[in-house]
């Protein structure tokens, strides 16, 4: 039997996207925008690799990640965020970045906190794992708003202490998903410092942190280190999937403190699944390589720049610092769900289905998440529809 505690949740954020959409017929040629799954090429000589290591497919591979993978991985951190962090003990290979996010929780969640319920906070709108995460550790989860007044990210400073001290785990992701708001020095600090105070431990979600317009956003654990606070506060997650356009590869790491990186190695053990040795020799080469990741990011700032042009004399629209995803304002998401599809043969996103109800209040009810993945042509006139559609210009 499904445990009570999943009982309530709502269907997967697509599958309640099918069940709008389906039923309403669009006779014109279909577009998709609503998951964040690259288009763009990922480099050629990826398929070299794996096709001269594929005798590695006659091997269990090594559960935590190859040396030689694990040490293009601190090598990358090194280069990226100045921090010096072991290959053995500061890092592991994961599946992707969702494994490790539900995975942690499993490994650094305690039974209790302070003698109660152990609460995981986590942002209102959020990637749904935070979610099924805290609930299957048997914790209580706070919803924090995410929203314009407090610049897209959520403010768990302002939480009173008496979540705070029962505060186990926090998420937060930065680049966001789906709002596009990065994380200042000036936000980890405060984070990090309250994590310090209250004692829990920050899971940082970073996969899009090498999509961004202007400046390479910081990192959580770069921050930490700057500040002289041990790894064992903060663990971050990052995948090839966005920023070598990847995400069929799989190949994602966490890293941190030894002891929490050891508690999450015992988990995998037992219920991750190791990514195949060719895939992981590909890997090594591509966390080593930056001229792809270049490419691609010029990419998606033509994307950005198109869509300024867009709807930049649209009043309440906010173009995102980093990551590839829209977050548009509209008085009714659903309806313009329905709406793009039914006039336009466009699918986005409505905001509610990546958010929860607190208190009858839903931050995603008036917007829809909108994913630049297509290519520039597609993505241009995708966006005019859009514009064309709910805007009236």
């Amino acid at each position: 039997m499904f445990p009570e505690r999943f009982s309530n949740l709502p269907a997967y954020p697509f599958a309640r996207l099918r069940n709008l959409l389906d039923p309403v017929a669009s006779e014109h040629s279909v577009l998709t925008m609503t998951i964040g799954e690259p288009q763009h090429a990922f480099p050629s000589w990826v398929v070299d690799i794996i096709t001269q290591n594929a005798s590695g497919f006659n091997s269990y591979p090594p559960n935590d990640g190859t040396q030689e993978l694990r040490t293009a991985i601190s090598g990358w951190l090194a280069w990226r965020y100045q921090i010096e962090l072991c290959a053995e003990k500061n890092v592991i290979v994961l599946n992707g970045t969702r494994e490790g996010l539900y995975n942690a929780s499993m490994a650094l969640c305690p039974e209790t906190k302070n003698g109660a319920q152990p609460i995981i906070l986590t942002p209102n709108p959020f990637y749904q794992v935070y979610m099924f995460a805290a609930l299957s550790v048997g914790a209580r989860l706070e919803f924090v708003p995410a929203t314009r007044e407090t610049g897209y990210l959520p403010d768990y400073t302002a939480l009173p202490p008496i979540v705070l001290n029962q505060t186990a785990l926090a998420y937060i992701c930065s680049p966001a998903n789906p709002q596009g708001a990065v994380a200042s020095r000036e936000y980890w600090k405060e984070l990090i410092c309250l994590a310090e105070k209250y004692d829990f431990k920050i899971l940082a979600d970073e996969c899009y942190s090498e999509i961004y317009r202007n400046n390479p956003p910081v990192g959580a654990l770069q921050i930490a280190s700057e500040m002289g606070v041990g790894p064992e506060r903060v663990m971050i997650f990052h995948s090839l999937s966005k920023r070598s356009n990847l995400p069929g590869l799989r190949s994602g790491f966490a890293a941190g403190g030894e002891r929490s990186i050891t508690q999450l190695k015992t988990m995998r053990a037992y219920s991750g699944a190791p990514l195949p040795l060719p895939l992981q020799r590909a890997a090594e080469a591509v966390w080593a390589d930056e001229t792809h990741v270049k490419e691609n990011r010029a990419l998606y700032r033509e994307k950005f720049n198109l869509a300024d042009d867009i709807f930049g004399n649209i009043e309440g629209i906010r173009m995102p610092e980093a990551g590839f995803f829209l977050w548009l304002p509209y008085h009714d998401d659903e309806e313009a769900a329905v709406k793009l599809w039914k006039e336009e043969g466009l699918r986005v996103l409505p905001g509610r289905y990546l958010s929860q109800d607190v208190n009858g209040c839903n931050p995603g009810n008036n917007y829809i998440r909108v994913a630049l993945v297509a290519d520039k042509a597609q993505t241009e006139l995708a966006l005019l529809k859009i514009r064309r559609c709910l805007y009236n210009v």
